[in-house]
């Protein structure tokens, strides 16, 4: 428990609760919480809850996402590295499954490097594209909560060295933000789990 929670170290004693039951240990969330107290770890504190937006007529301002790539959002978090300098990172949210498509990141970001990042994701996944009103307001929370989670659990704690280095920091963060880290919406469980295949020692794969 205290590994991972020094690995992870803003997960909360429920996310890695998930973690020691996906490594196998049998264990409730009541016990790891009384570990986790025992111990002296802290919990983050809560993001306060978010308002949904209301047209005058009752209805919903955003388009509720039903199924994977449905709805997808995007937005700019903005960090720096140790000398200074900044560098901008896009981050494409598929708001159905949480998962992060997405985090480009460079020194600039021109329309032209959003669209070949969504014409590049689209092509991939089958997606269409959906417009919306021009004027119409839209909630962007999924992705700025996520934007949140990601300068909380990575940016705030690393000192980048250069672009290509957090290029790599990041990468490696969405590939853990999808495949491992439980998220609370999925019932504990990530977004793109990794498939692992064992194979008997004396059993050749298939």
């Amino acid at each position: 428990m205290t590994a991972l929670a020094l690995e992870y170290g803003r997960y909360g004693y429920r996310r890695i609760a998930a973690l020691l039951r996906q490594a196998g240990w049998r264990v409730n969330d009541k016990r790891v919480e009384r570990l986790w107290r025992r111990e002296g770890l802290k919990v983050p504190s809560r993001q306060p809850k978010r308002g949904r937006l209301w047209l005058n007529d009752g209805s919903r301002v955003r388009l509720r996402p039903a199924w994977r790539d449905h709805v997808w959002s995007y937005d700019f978090v903005q960090d720096q590295t140790h000398d200074g300098r900044r560098f901008r990172i896009l981050a494409v949210l598929d708001e159905y499954t949480r998962e992060c498509l997405a985090l480009q990141t460079a020194r600039r970001l021109s329309s032209f490097d959003v669209v070949e990042v969504l014409c590049g994701l689209i092509e991939a996944r089958g997606a269409r594209t959906a417009y919306i009103t021009p004027g119409s307001p839209w909630e962007n929370g999924y992705v700025e909560s996520f934007n949140g989670r990601l300068r909380d659990e990575l940016l705030n704690g690393e000192a980048f060295a250069s672009v290509k280095e957090a290029q790599i920091l990041i990468e490696d963060w969405r590939r853990r933000y999808n495949r491992v880290r439980p998220h609370s919406s999925l019932g504990y469980r990530p977004p793109a789990p990794e498939t692992v295949i064992s194979v008997a020692p004396d059993q050749p794969m298939r």
